[in-house]
C-alpha cells in the first residue's frame, strides 16, 4: 500500500495551491483520511481530515476557511485545496489514513498508514 502526495510547490503569499493524495492499493479497514504538515522547526500537526464517505470534515483552526478538503472516491484520490496562502503555510504536507474515530482525528498521530509528503514554500 503507497499513499502518494502530489501538487506541493513554491507560491506567492495570498496564492492557491491544490495537494493530492492517491491511494494505491487496498485498505480494508479506515474511516478517515488527513492532511498534516510539519514546519521547519516545529512539530508535526493536524490540517484537516475526511471521513472515507467523504460527509464529514474537520479543520484546524489555522487553516479553517482558507483550506479544503475533499474526496474523488472514484479516483481514491483525497485534495487539499489551499486558498489565500500565508509564509507560515510553508511546510511538507503529509496525508494519512486510519481507523480512527472521527471526533478524534485533528487530535491523535495513530494512523496506520502515512505518505512521504510533499513540499509547500509561500515565499515573496
Amino acid at each position: 500500500l503507497q499513499l502518494v502526495e502530489s501538487g506541493g510547490g513554491l507560491v506567492q503569499p495570498g496564492g492557491s495551491l491544490k495537494l493530492s493524495c492517491t491511494i494505491d492499493g487496498f485498505i480494508e479497514d479506515y474511516h478517515v483520511i488527513a492532511w498534516f504538515r510539519r514546519a521547519p522547526g516545529k512539530l508535526r500537526e493536524a490540517v484537516s481530515c475526511i471521513t472515507k464517505s467523504g460527509r464529514s470534515t474537520d479543520y484546524a483552526a489555522a487553516v479553517k476557511g482558507r483550506f479544503t478538503i475533499s474526496r474523488d472516491s472514484a479516483k481514491n484520490t483525497v485534495y487539499l485545496q489551499m486558498n489565500s496562502l500565508k509564509p507560515e503555510d510553508t511546510a511538507d504536507y503529509y496525508c494519512t489514513v486510519g481507523a480512527i474515530y472521527f471526533d478524534r482525528c485533528l487530535n491523535t498521530e495513530e494512523y496506520d498508514y502515512w505518505g512521504q509528503g510533499t513540499p509547500v514554500t509561500v515565499s515573496s
